[in-house]
């Protein structure tokens, strides 16, 4: 089941782009995810700061 979600507040991070949205039960949730081909990496955090950290130390397995 894909989510619909529209982020705001949206910023780069190298490859990577965090954004903040609401989940399905209406609280905050922050998403980092890579931009790059065949990478992959993407996780949902509570914290904004949470979020820029695994932005700001991801490296993309796929070279």
């Amino acid at each position: 089941m894909s989510a619909n979600r529209s982020f705001r507040n949206v910023i780069r991070i190298g490859p990577v782009q965090v954004g903040t949205s609401y989940d399905n039960r209406g609280r905050e949730k922050h998403t980092a995810a890579c931009t790059a081909p065949r990478c992959g990496f993407s996780a949902d955090y509570d914290s904004r700061a949470a979020a820029e950290l695994a932005a700001r130390t991801h490296r993309c397995p796929v070279r």
